[in-house]
């Protein structure tokens, strides 16, 4: 009987253990993505007030290359409502 005592004493702390780690990492991804989004934030800021001081044009964001540059797609986006007929 004191066997199952033992077994569930262990996993009863080895479970605070986790939910402790759990907390401390859910802490520290909250602190991470606050801290990413004000350093992308920031990033704008300056790149705007870059190109404000140069006067240069903002870059336009071109698509990047795919397989089939150059060709017409294969196929044709098809609505479900003309499925259905």
């Amino acid at each position: 009987m004191t066997v199952y005592w033992l077994i569930t004493g262990a996993s009863l702390l080895a479970a605070l253990v986790a939910l402790g780690q759990a907390r401390r990492t859910t802490r520290k991804l909250g602190q991470l993505s606050q801290m990413y989004w004000e350093l992308k934030y920031q990033h704008g800021e300056l790149r705007a007030e870059v190109q404000r001081l140069t006067g240069a044009a903002p870059p336009s964001p071109s698509p990047a290359p795919g397989p089939a540059v150059g060709r017409p797609p294969s196929s044709a986006f098809v609505p479900l409502a003309s499925l259905k007929r």
